[in-house]
């Protein structure tokens, strides 16, 4: 029988994707492994493979479709020895059910629920989601109110499911849902978040003719949405010091100097954002009660520190990752990280280069940026956000001296990193930066 070919999830939390190109046409061969399309995501461009044997009998999705839902059918596999007219005339009737291959959490995850709702269906609740209306008798409900009893928690034997007055009194009798009403006021739904205006309310703001609308692209409807995840549900703190830069820019040019060389080209040639990287993965290896992630059960203390670095790329910016920086040489980061944002710029990073982590850098320094705030990336607890480095006049022993300063700020996340939690890492940092050769030791 034919076979559906649906969107893939490439990563975690995709949603939808662009099909940006068909590598295959139809009545072409294709057997497990082969590349036979390319996706693009808010964050990179993917290549899919085939996971079946069999001809492709029909594109469903063509090439340069935008907003394709993950699951959704693209296109439909003959298999072997079948007719490909009947099977692309007879494929797509009904999408199945992801692939292990597609989202194998999910697949494990729902087992174990579906057993228990099927083996008594008769013991389902009178609402099945929250918000929907119980179809109950006054009787009932005023009997259910005066014993503290939730009716969304009694099963109705009632026409349709009607809770009736047994119901109740049998729900009574048995002790079900007795501290209903105090759950209830704990569960309730947090006030509404103030709403952004309608698109219609801000064009009326500006004159007709004026502008030109520019839709969202992936990227930054993936952008947006981190955000304000970010700014709602974490308590942003900052902590800001200037560190001295001379003894690094110093280090920095010795170890430039000493770099043996391939091919007539240095080994590699270190910048100050690759002693950053160090020095704050030096300083969370120090201070390894900031190295952590919230969840409401759990702190989350990592062994590692995986910095992830800001990188700015046309209609946005990623954040590829340095894994155990803390235990990488200056000059292995520095090769790492140039391969990186060559292939973050190009939308050619693997999901599992930019996601995660346990902290990040953005450095705005070489855009002439003095001093700024980062916004924290969930999941991480913390981001350090970099200046630009610049002479400034600095008091030495009661004397006026000319230093190289940077200013950088610590942006945590004050449930899990406090003000003097975040004090320490960042004291730790200005030590690194400000005596660069325990960078090397």
């Amino acid at each position: 029988m034919p076979i559906n070919i649906t969107m893939p999830a490439l990563s975690p939390t995709m949603e939808e994707g662009n099909l940006s190109k068909w590598l295959v046409k139809e009545g072409d061969k294709v057997s497990p492994g082969d590349v036979i399309a390319e996706i693009e995501t808010d964050k990179a461009t993917m290549e899919v493979e085939a996971v079946d044997e069999g001809t492709l009998a029909k594109i469903v999705v063509p090439a340069g479709t935008e907003g394709v839902k993950v699951n959704a059918l693209i296109a439909i596999l003959a298999g072997e020895g079948e007719d490909v007219s009947a099977a692309a005339a007879g494929g797509g009737a009904a999408t199945p059910a992801p692939k292990a291959e597609v989202a194998p959490a999910a697949k494990v995850e729902a087992a174990p629920a579906a057993a228990p709702a099927a083996a008594a269906p008769a013991a389902a609740p009178a609402v099945a989601k929250s918000g929907e209306r119980v179809f109950a008798s006054p009787l009932a409900r005023r009997l259910a109110k005066e014993a503290g009893v939730e009716l969304s928690a009694v099963a109705g034997s009632g026409p349709h499911g009607r809770v009736v007055k047994s119901d109740v009194e049998k729900a009574v009798a048995g002790g079900v849902a007795k501290a209903a009403p105090a759950a209830a006021a704990q569960a309730a739904p947090a006030p509404a978040l103030a709403r952004a205006p309608s698109d219609d309310a801000v064009l009326k703001l500006f004159e007709p003719g004026s502008y030109d609308l520019v839709p969202h692209d992936g990227m930054r409807k993936t952008i947006a949405k981190r955000l304000v995840e970010s700014k709602q549900t974490i308590p942003h703190f900052y902590v800001t010091v200037d560190c001295e830069l001379d003894a690094l820019l110093a280090l920095r040019a010795q170890l430039n100097d000493a770099a043996p060389r391939k091919d007539g080209a240095p080994a590699y040639k270190l910048s100050v954002n690759d002693m950053i990287i160090k020095a704050l993965a030096l300083s969370l290896r120090d201070v390894p009660d900031a190295n952590v992630s919230w969840t409401e059960s759990n702190m989350v203390r990592h062994k590692h520190a995986d910095v992830g670095v800001a990188v700015a790329i046309p209609g946005g910016l990623i954040t590829p990752i340095i894994r155990n920086a803390e235990l990488k040489s200056l000059s292995a980061i520095s090769n790492e990280m140039k391969d990186l944002g060559k292939r973050a710029k190009e939308r050619k990073l693997k999901p599992e280069e930019y996601q995660g982590g346990t902290t990040a850098v953005s450095n705005m320094g070489m855009m002439g940026v003095k001093h700024f705030a980062a916004v924290v990336n969930p999941p991480h607890a913390t981001i350090l956000a970099v200046g630009a480095g610049e002479e400034r006049v600095v008091v030495k022993n009661g004397e006026m001296k000319i230093a190289n300063v940077m200013t950088v700020t610590l942006s945590t996340d004050h449930r899990c990193v406090d003000g003097a939690l975040g004090a320490e890492l960042l004291g730790a940092f200005k030590r690194y930066i400000e005596n660069p050769m325990g960078m090397l030791v």
